[in-house]
């Protein structure tokens, strides 16, 4: 996600000609967006970074439910 904000800030900067970033060439920018596109859509998924985080939403999630409807951790 980070490449994603600093593709935005570039562009930005870029396009309102801010300090040095007035000189970067479009072809700068566009190769960064070719390699977010292929890190999310190739890499991410091939090295399983995207099911790793999914699983551990769906783990915490499962948590709490055990927690919430078996009164686990609570005193009586």
């Amino acid at each position: 996600m980070p490449i994603i904000l600093v593709i935005v800030a570039l562009c930005a900067l870029r396009y309102f000609e801010v300090w040095r970033f007035a000189d970067v060439s479009w072809w700068w920018i566009g190769g960064l967006m070719v390699f977010a596109f292929v890190w999310f859509e190739f890499i991410e998924p091939l090295l399983g970074l995207d099911k790793r985080k999914a699983h551990s939403e769906d783990e915490q999630r499962r948590k709490e439910r055990v927690k919430k409807n078996f009164g686990i951790g609570k005193k009586k």
